[in-house]
C-alpha cells in the first residue's frame, strides 16, 4: 500500500473512532470540542500563519460544528461561529488582509444600523443578547472570513485539503447517526424531516452538512482519487453519506449538495486536458451509479416514503399544498415587513419579536435573504448585492478556482432554506475569494 494511500486511510479510520467515541462517552464531546478550539489555536499560532494554517483549522472547526451542536460538545450554541472568528481574527495577525478588502469592510458596516435600531426598541419579552447574537453572528462570521480570504493566494492542492478537512468530522457525524438510529425501518412513519434519523437534532441543519460532505468526497472521487483503494474509500463515503442525507428527509442540504456536484462537472470537464476527459467521464458515471445505490438503499428502508418526500406528497400520496414547509409565509411577512421599513429594516431580531406579539410563539426565519431584507431595509438588499456580485468579478480573473462557482452556490441555496444557524455557508462563501494559483512545483 503506497504512503498516500495509509495516511488517507488513517484519516479516515480516526474519525470512525471518532464518532464512536462521542455516542459511548458522555465526556468526549467536551474534550473534542475544546481540543479544537485549543489544538487550532495553537497550530495557527506555533506556524505563525506561514502557510494558511488559519484555514485548514478553520475548516475543521467548520465539519464538526454540527457533531458538537448535536452531543453538547461546544461551550455554547453560537460557539462554533465564535470560534471561526476568533480563529480567522489571529490569522489576520500573523498575515493581515488585501487592502482591496473593501467590498467587505462596508458589507459589516452596513449591518450596524440595525443593530443599533434594535438595542433601543427591542421587546423585553425577548433577549436582547441573545436574538442580536442569533441573528447578526452569522453575516459577522462571513464578513470577517472574506476578509481574510480576499485574493489571497493558495494553490489548488491546499484547496482541495481544506475542503479534506471539512469532510472528515462529517464522517464521523455520518457514524454517529448510524450508531444512533441503526434500524432505519423502525423510526420512519411519514414523509416530514425526522429528527431521530438526524440524531435526533435538527434535520435541516444535518442535511446541509451532510450534503456538503456528499459534494466534498464525490469531488474527491470524480477529481483526486489517484490510486484504487482511494478510489473505493471515496466511492463508500459519497454512497454512505448520501443514503443518510436522504433519511434526514430534509431536502435542503441534498438537493444543495447535487447541484454543487453538477456544477463542478461541467466546470471541470471544461477546464481539463482533453486526454483527461475519458477518465473523468469514467468517474462521473461512478458518481451517478454511488447515488443510483444511496436513493435505492433508502427507498427500501424507507418502504418508498423517501420517493413521496421528494414527490412533496404525504404519507398517503397526497400532494402537499405548500411545498416549503410554512417558509413561503414566513418569507411573504418579512417581505411586507420591508415595505413598512424600507430604509433601515425593522431591526435585527425584532422581525421574530413581531411574529411573536401576534402569534406567542417564536418563530425563526428561515431564509436569510428575506431575513436581511426585513431587518436591515435598504441596506440590506445593498448588503446582499455586494456579497453575490464580488465572487462573480473575482471569478472574471480567478478560473483556476474550480470551486468558486460551487462555494457561491452552497452559499446562496443555504441560506435560503436554513438561513446562518450554522458557520459553514460563512466559511465557504469565502473560499470562493480566495487566488487560486499554480503549485510552484
Amino acid at each position: 500500500m503506497l504512503k498516500s494511500d495509509k495516511n488517507y486511510f488513517y484519516l479516515i479510520l480516526l474519525h470512525v473512532f471518532i464518532g464512536v467515541l462521542l455516542y459511548n462517552n458522555v465526556y468526549t464531546p467536551k474534550i473534542y470540542g475544546y481540543l479544537i478550539i485549543l489544538g487550532g489555536i495553537f497550530y495557527i499560532i506555533n506556524s505563525k500563519n506561514q502557510n494558511n494554517e488559519v484555514l485548514y483549522a478553520t475548516a475543521y472547526m467548520i465539519g464538526s460544528e454540527i457533531i458538537l451542536r448535536m452531543t453538547n460538545g461546544n461551550p455554547v450554541y453560537e460557539f462554533s461561529k465564535f470560534g471561526v472568528m476568533i480563529f480567522i481574527l489571529v490569522g489576520i495577525y500573523f498575515q493581515g488582509i488585501s487592502k482591496n478588502a473593501i467590498p467587505y469592510w462596508l458589507f459589516l458596516i452596513l449591518l450596524i444600523p440595525s443593530v443599533i435600531l434594535t438595542s433601543s426598541e427591542l421587546n423585553y419579552a425577548i433577549s436582547l443578547r441573545k436574538e442580536i447574537s442569533f441573528n447578526i453572528t452569522g453575516p459577522v462570521c462571513l464578513g470577517v472570513c472574506a476578509l481574510y480570504t480576499y485574493n489571497r493566494r493558495i494553490t489548488l492542492k491546499q484547496l482541495n485539503n481544506i475542503l479534506l478537512c471539512v469532510g472528515l468530522p462529517i464522517v464521523s457525524c455520518v457514524l454517529y447517526l448510524t450508531i444512533f438510529t441503526p434500524n432505519i425501518k423502525d423510526i420512519i412513519t411519514g414523509t416530514e424531516s425526522n429528527a431521530l434519523a438526524s440524531g435526533g437534532f435538527g434535520p435541516n441543519q444535518v442535511s446541509t452538512m451532510l450534503g456538503l460532505g456528499m459534494f466534498i468526497f464525490a469531488s474527491r472521487l470524480m477529481l483526486l482519487s489517484e490510486t484504487l483503494f482511494q478510489f473505493s474509500i471515496n466511492l463508500l463515503l459519497t454512497m454512505f453519506i448520501s443514503y443518510r442525507g436522504f433519511i434526514t428527509f430534509s431536502r435542503g442540504g441534498m438537493i444543495t449538495g447535487f447541484v454543487m456536484i453538477l456544477i463542478l462537472v461541467i466546470v471541470s470537464f471544461l477546464v481539463i486536458e482533453k486526454k483527461r476527459k475519458l477518465r473523468m467521464l469514467g468517474m462521473i458515471a461512478f458518481i451517478f451509479i454511488a447515488f443510483i445505490c444511496a436513493w435505492a438503499y433508502s427507498t427500501e428502508q424507507t418502504n418508498g416514503l423517501i420517493q413521496k418526500r421528494y414527490s412533496n406528497q404525504d404519507a398517503a400520496g397526497r400532494v402537499k399544498e405548500d411545498q416549503f414547509t410554512g417558509r413561503g409565509e414566513l418569507a411573504s411577512e418579512e417581505f411586507e415587513t420591508f415595505l413598512e421599513h424600507p430604509i433601515f429594516g425593522i431591526g435585527v431580531g425584532r422581525n421574530m419579536e413581531k411574529r411573536y406579539e401576534r402569534t406567542g410563539e417564536i418563530v425563526v426565519s428561515h431564509n436569510e435573504i428575506t431575513r436581511m431584507i426585513a431587518e436591515h431595509g435598504s441596506l440590506g438588499i445593498l448588503g446582499l448585492l455586494i456579497l453575490f456580485l464580488t465572487p462573480l468579478i473575482l471569478y472574471i480573473d480567478n478560473k483556476s478556482n474550480i470551486y468558486l462557482i460551487c462555494f457561491l452556490t452552497f452559499w446562496l441555496l443555504t441560506i435560503n432554506h436554513a438561513a446562518m444557524r450554522l458557520a459553514a455557508p460563512a466559511f465557504l462563501y469565502s473560499l470562493s475569494l480566495l487566488k487560486v494559483v499554480k503549485n510552484k512545483e
